[in-house]
């Protein structure tokens, strides 16, 4: 057993062979494996002033997982206890016997549960669920770790919160990639690791570049450029969000949004590369320029994801392809992706292998990964807001399927669906005797059509072109209701 110091004070026991190794630090397990010590293996990093004040700033005032009372960002330890859920946060310093720091080691629902010995037991990085030849893999050897499209929405959440996070603390990632986001499609969950080397927005620059395909148009066109030229571009926040809606595109159609059919003129595969996500980056759905369309044909397109996802795919990929400051901010991407979870529906059909589909055209309701459509009619509730007395916006719908349950954030307008959130069922929806029915179950002023309350335990049957009150009050939404997709 070998013992690590930190720059605390502590001591840390850790096991002497060695279990995994990065391009910048060699890995080693604590003792009772909930942690690991990670030394940076370039002899200089301890006497870099730079990484130390960096690292200082991430386990301190800039560290989301830590309490405002404990130093650390986060505004109570509920949104705290969340964030480290998200992350792989450095806890700790180690001075000796040499430079580095401690982590905690990834849940174990992160590492792969079954398959044969070259799968079971591996890390499930994103590269091992995108695309084809992978996904073929997957489905002969460890089906059960595949997941469904309900869940990849859901990681995909959690991956945006992370981002969104980090830049709210004036943090950038500058190297977001399936290595360094952790997935599991079987919980619908991400976690975030190598934060150690974060870009302290303003202070401390990037370690690295980035990952090939996940590097900004902008990084890879000027990384032949001297480190010191004025036109050399680094990785920033910018950059992550490239990065990010590229993460987000792979997760949810599985293919790569700028690698198409196009090859750019060049004479080696490098230099194609430089150009293909580089200069001539081009989204291979681009709505006017067809060069680049996915070679998988036909493919699922974007829009089948809705609107809101479509436009920010837009965004990122066509205004914010090569201009960094029109891209989606990350808390833009979860709004748009909390909205588009309310529209999820179950696909009827037994094998399909998504599952579960966005209801992307109410008057065209169909899942686009096998071509099924909805077996009944589906009631989709626009949520409405009082602006003014007896004046109602329209505040986003929701698609209704059995058990679907509604929350606090449904019912009232002054509550978000975020970390501190009240996660407690105040309503489910059923399919009764071939009629839809919204039964109470926790809502103290959940109003009928016909203006009468309705008690905990009881039910709304819900016909099309009704309108009702979820809650009283000015911040409490009303619905009215749709039956579509037949």
């Amino acid at each position: 057993m070998e013992i690590a110091t930190l720059r605390d004070g502590r001591s840390v026991e850790f096991l002497p062979d060695k279990i995994g190794e990065g391009a910048m630090k060699d890995v080693y397990f604590t003792r009772d494996c909930a942690a690991v010590v990670c030394f940076y293996k370039d002899p200089k990093a301890a006497t870099d002033p730079v990484r130390l004040k960096r690292l200082e700033k991430i386990l301190g005032p800039n560290n989301p997982t830590l309490p405002k009372t404990q130093g650390g960002a986060a505004r109570t330890e509920t949104e705290a206890a969340y964030y480290r859920g998200l992350y792989c946060w450095p806890t700790g310093i180690v001075v000796r016997p040499r430079f580095g720091i401690v982590a905690p080691t990834y849940p174990r629902h992160f590492f792969f549960q079954s398959g044969p010995d070259f799968i079971k037991g591996k890390e499930k990085d994103g590269m091992r669920f995108i695309g084809p030849k992978n996904r073929t893999l997957l489905e002969k050897f460890a089906p059960a770790e595949l997941g469904d499209f309900q869940k990849y929405l859901g990681l995909c959440i959690q991956m945006t919160r992370a981002v969104a996070r980090l830049h709210n603390a004036g943090l950038a990632h500058s190297d977001l990639s399936p290595k360094n986001v952790l997935v599991d499609p079987t919980r619908g969950v991400s976690i975030v690791i190598d934060v150690d080397s974060l870009v302290v927005e303003g202070l401390y620059p990037p370690d690295v570049a980035g990952t090939k395909g996940y590097i900004a148009p902008e990084v890879l066109s000027t990384l032949e450029l001297p480190l010191d030229d004025p036109r050399r571009k680094f990785p920033n926040a910018r950059t992550d969000l490239h990065a990010l809606a590229v993460l987000v595109y792979q997760y949810l159609l599985l293919r790569h949004p700028l690698d198409g059919r196009r090859v750019p003129n060049a004479q080696t595969a490098e230099e194609q590369e430089l150009l293909g996500f580089g200069k001539e980056a081009l989204f291979c759905e681009h709505p006017t320029d067809a060069r680049n369309r996915p070679e998988q044909q036909p493919y699922v397109p974007a829009a089948s994801l809705g609107g809101m996802l479509a436009d920010l795919f837009q965004r990122a990929f066509v205004a914010g392809l090569h201009v960094p400051n029109d891209r989606p901010s990350a808390l833009e991407w979860v709004r748009g992706l909390v909205r588009t979870w309310d529209l999820l529906q179950p696909c009827p059909k037994p094998g399909c292998a998504a599952k579960w589909f966005v209801l992307a055209d109410p008057k065209d309701a169909h899942c686009p990964f096998c071509g099924t459509r909805p077996a009944q009619l589906v009631p989709l509730l626009q949520l409405r807001r009082e602006r003014a007395p007896g004046q109602w916006l329209v505040d986003g719908p929701l698609a209704v399927y059995h058990n679907l349950c509604l929350f606090k954030w449904h019912a009232f307008t002054d509550v978000l669906p975020g970390p501190d959130a009240d996660r407690t069922p105040q309503a489910y929806f059923a399919l009764h005797q071939g009629r839809w029915i919204l039964v109470n179950q926790a809502l103290e002023s959940l109003t009928s059509p016909a203006g009468n309350v309705v008690p905990r335990g009881q039910a709304i049957g819900l016909e099309h072109g009704q309108t009702f009150r979820l809650a009283q009050g000015a911040t409490g939404r009303s619905v009215a209701v749709e039956l579509v997709g037949r």
